[in-house]
């Protein structure tokens, strides 16, 4: 008997999950079946096509957590077909539509449910490869404009506060090594002891988070000084270079919890600083500091250098130090000219040229001289 599709069997928190943490640091090797658990039991329309494109995925080589994150959303988008009486065979445009309002209502912010929507584009795609679906709803897709934001960077009084209360030999090098190398959180957690180069002051990141291509990235003094009272004080045994009591890994919830104590200890709680923001703190502070953007991009582990220019609007000290040097001027009366004749002088060049006859214009305009003039044959 197929058990009723509950909000809590869809639902999928990769972050809390420990499965996913494993997945993060084995072996590629693992059987895909694991992702298929509980999914089987469930009364969902069209569940055969996504678990054959689950396998699809994992088939190409995408990562795990793409592969779980997509299979929540699809979970979820299946159910809501169930529950709105439509089905695959029959989806539509409006099908789409209520989807994405059932989404904004359960509060999501508009960059989550474009994601989403993403997903089931990508789902919907392969179902037309596999011809079990008209292309027709592809023909159009619905675009959801999200709002451009500035990256959300650390005020450097508010950093040096940070680091001031951190004491954890562990915690102060994990705050520090993403500060100064700006590291994604998921590439710090599945950092091992031997990526680690405390010489040459800087870390091999075999596999990036999002792009799944390896840079080095560097650091500075003071992460080198806490990386070496943390490696002093670590059991030597562990394979992770961070890891928690009784677990082999630190996962992004204790790392999430380490930092909001700190930011409480520091007395910043109210300024909704999270961990990534360690990442853009690193990026606006090496552009203030005069590093050109294709570097910045390359220690970011970027596909686009679009991407990294969002910091060069967010803190670019060439375009502020033009502003403040024309405002001085400004500010000092030293701005000559008018910029809008007076209405009275305006209009007496367009009254004149209303009394001007159109014949007096054909006189008074120049004539234009035949090159045949003046020649003798």
């Amino acid at each position: 008997m197929a058990q009723s599709v509950l909000s809590e069997d869809i639902a999928y928190q990769p972050r809390d999950s420990s499965v996913t943490a494993d997945w993060q640091s084995s072996n590629k090797g693992e059987p895909i079946e694991i992702v298929f658990d509980g999914l089987a039991r469930m009364d969902l329309p069209g569940k055969e096509h996504l678990q054959r494109y689950l396998r699809d995925l994992a088939r190409r080589n995408f990562r795990r957590l793409t592969i779980l994150q997509a299979l929540s959303t699809l979970k979820f988008f299946l159910a809501f077909l169930k529950n709105t009486g439509s089905c695959l065979e029959k989806l539509s445009r409006g099908d789409l539509e209520a989807f994405i309002e059932s989404e904004q209502d359960r509060g999501l912010k508009l960059s989550s449910v474009r994601t989403k929507l993403d997903r089931v584009y990508a789902f919907w795609g392969f179902l037309i490869e596999e011809g079990m679906v008209a292309p027709d709803i592809c023909v159009r897709k619905i675009r959801l404009k999200v709002p451009q934001y500035l990256p959300r960077a650390i005020d450097p009084e508010d950093v040096r506060k940070l680091v001031s209360v951190i004491g954890e030999p562990r915690d102060r090098a994990v705050v520090l090594v993403l500060l100064r190398t700006g590291m994604r959180i998921s590439e710090l957690l599945a950092m091992r002891v031997s990526d680690v180069n405390i010489k040459d002051r800087r870390v091999t990141i075999r596999e990036g988070a999002k792009t799944r291509r390896g840079r080095v990235v560097y650091f500075s003094d003071d992460a080198s000084h806490a990386l070496k009272t943390w490696l002093g004080k670590r059991d030597s045994t562990r394979e992770f270079l961070f890891y928690a009591p009784g677990r082999s890994t630190l996962s992004y919830t204790s790392a999430h919890q380490m930092f909001t104590k700190y930011l409480k200890w520091a007395g910043l709680a109210h300024k909704g600083y999270t961990l990534h923001c360690l990442r853009h703190t690193f990026a606006s502070e090496l552009l203030n500091a005069g590093m050109r953007l294709e570097c910045l991009q390359q220690l970011l582990g970027h596909d686009s250098i679009q991407v990294t220019r969002r910091y060069a609007r967010l803190t670019d000290k060439t375009r502020e130090d033009e502003y403040f040097l024309a405002m001085a001027i400004i500010e000092k009366g030293g701005i000559n000219g008018t910029y809008r004749l007076d209405r009275k002088l305006q209009t007496i060049p367009k009254e004149k040229e209303r009394c001007t006859s159109y014949s007096q214009k054909l006189y008074d305009k120049p004539q234009a001289v035949s090159p045949l003039a003046g020649r003798v044959d």
